[in-house]
Formats: C-alpha cells, structure tokens, sequence
C-alpha cells in the first residue's frame, strides 16, 4: 500500500503521497490512522477493509485505556480516568479519602522495613496496574517507581505507600494532559538526578523530562544500575539517559517528516557534568564513566546537542527524583501542564 516501517518505532508505518503524509499506527489488532489528506485517509482505511474485517470508529477517543478529548482552541487533552476508577474499585478504595501528593518527601523505604504481605500477588498486581497510570500521569512516576523496588517480598509499609498513591489518584482522577500544537517545534530536556537516594543499594536515581514545543512527550523515573560514587557521575550519567531518549525521539520525528535543524537542549542544575560535556580537561576524573561521557560528548562535538543550566528550582525533572511537599509539588505538576481541561 506505499506505507515504510519506521526505523525508530516497529509499531509506526508512514506513506507520503506527494505534499501528504499518512501515518499508521498499530497495536496487536488496534489502529490509529491520521494523515494531512482525509481523502487520502479514507482511501487506506477502504483498501484495509478489502483485505480485513475492520470497523472504523471514527475520531479517536479512546484506545488502550487512553482517553482523548479534543477542546474548541484545537488542544488535545488525554488522560485515563476510567482506568483510574477502575484500579480504585480493584484495589477496594473506591470511597478512600483524598491526598495530596503521591508520596512524602525524604521518605526512603527499606527492604527490610513492615510486616511480609500474606498475598503478595496482589501488590504486584496493583503496582504493575499503576505502571501503565505513568502514560499519562508523570507526576507519580517517582512514586510508583519506588513501591517496585520491592515487588519481591512486600511488606505492609510497602503497601501503605501504594495506598498513599491511589489516595492521591482518587482526588486528581480526572487530571491529564493537555496537547496544545506547537507554533515552532522544538525539542528540549530536563535532566535531574538524587545522589545515593536508594538506601537499600545507594545507588541514585534519574528522572528527564522531554518536551515537543511547551508539551511533554517522554519521561522517566529510574534507580540507575550502578553505584555513583559522585553526584557529578550521577548527573552525567543522567545525561546519558536523556541524550539516548532524545536521539531516538528525534529519528522518530525524522520518519515522521519533522526534520529540527537546531541542537536538541538538555537542562541540568549540575554545573560540573554541564563543563565536563564541553571541555576534555576533565576527562581524567572519570575515566571509570567512559561510555557514558564519550558519547554526550561527542553529541555535543557534532553540535547536535547543547547541554545548558538550569537553576533548581526551575528543574522539571525534580519531580521525577523526589518526594515534595503540596505547593512545590503543585507548581510542578503545572509545569508538565497537568490537570483538567479548560
């Protein structure tokens, strides 16, 4: 049919058709198709149609557990309520009363700490259903990523933190994100780091934030896999984490015909990774990281990343590397344009 698979994304097709653009997205035996010609749409979905039994829905409103709302200034808004209410009537907190963050701050959780769980397998089921929450939902990414470090042997501390989350969720269950079009589109990352935050293992844990314009498009909260032994090695190593999500967000734009001619920005509040990615002096101080700083350095030499300061309190990614308490945790939930539609 014209269509090429994209070399970023196994699940992305894209036909161009002269001055048009076709893009088929596919998931087991879901589709969404969307293109710059809807005759052009129509068309494919009728020659899929001669091949398979399919049904068209229509505008897209809902697709594996996502739910889309299109708003009068042309913004997009999608979150996951039902999915939400849902996981509350599953987890037996349907009438639970509300929180205010998803977790506390400075609050580290042992392996060690509560009593074992007598149904482990719930927990994991519930933690693993907060998972897919995090497609929408980034601001209790550090939260549920903490409560899976101990999917192995629960405890009921454990599991009175994973209530703490879905308190949170029953008050915010209708918030997501709003999608507005970008005039100019752009991208740029906040990368963050918490030095030796895991007291189990003492190892950190990183969290970027990417944006497409003024929208967040990728995130994630993660305990690195290996021991830091400065907060400079924390940070460059989540530098690395950053650069290899926006070198591949960038090839998937590129197959999508989005070509950003402009170096891809990194924030970070640690001025020592920032002159480590520009100058080859200090490259004797970490010669133990060398995979990580050869190749943010060689992004940055081929002028194909800019890795810039950000003070910390305008650090995104924070929210993604700590607990907070309600006002900062607020202002950064706006940050990442999280809420309900206007």
């Amino acid at each position: 049919m014209g269509f090429h698979a994209s070399l970023s994304d196994t699940s992305l097709f894209v036909k161009n058709n002269g001055a048009d653009i076709i893009i088929l997205l596919l998931y087991v035996d879901d589709i969404i198709l969307i293109g710059s010609n809807s005759v052009q749409v129509q068309q494919v979905i009728h020659e899929l149609s001669e091949v398979f039994e399919l049904k068209d829905l229509g505008r897209l409103s809902y697709f594996l557990g996502l739910q889309i709302s299109y708003q009068s200034n042309g913004d997009i808004f999608v979150n996951q309520s039902k999915y939400i209410n849902d996981l509350l009537h599953k987890a037996g907190m349907d009438s639970c009363k509300p929180s205010a963050t998803p977790c506390k701050p400075h609050d580290s959780l042992l392996l060690t700490e509560g009593m074992s769980l007598t149904n482990p397998t719930f927990y994991r089921s519930i933690v693993g259903s907060l998972q897919y929450l995090t497609f929408t939902r980034p601001d209790i990414a550090f939260a549920v990523n903490s409560v899976c470090q101990f999917m192995k042997a629960p405890t009921d501390v454990h599991f009175g933190v994973v209530k703490r989350i879905l308190r949170y969720l029953k008050g915010t269950m209708q918030y997501g994100i709003v999608y507005s079009a970008a005039t100019k589109p752009s991208l740029k990352a906040f990368s963050n780091f918490d030095w030796a935050a895991d007291l189990n293992t003492q190892r950190s844990v990183t969290g970027y934030l990417v944006f497409l314009g003024n929208n967040p498009i990728s995130w994630q909260s993660k305990k690195q896999s290996s021991v830091s032994r400065s907060s400079t090695e924390a940070e460059y190593k989540a530098l690395a984490h950053t650069a290899t999500d926006l070198a591949w967000i960038r090839a998937v734009l590129k197959d999508l015909e989005l070509f950003l001619p402009t170096p891809l920005v990194i924030h970070c509040d640690n001025l020592s990774a920032i002159a480590l990615s520009a100058n080859p002096v200090f490259h004797s101080q970490i010669k133990h990281l060398d995979t990580d700083y050869h190749f943010v350095r060689e992004k940055v030499q081929q002028g194909d990343l800019e890795v810039s300061y950000t003070p910390t309190e305008d650090q995104s990614a924070d929210i993604l590397t700590k607990g907070f308490h309600g006002l900062l945790f607020v202002k950064h939930c706006y940050n990442l344009k999280l809420g309900t539609p206007s």
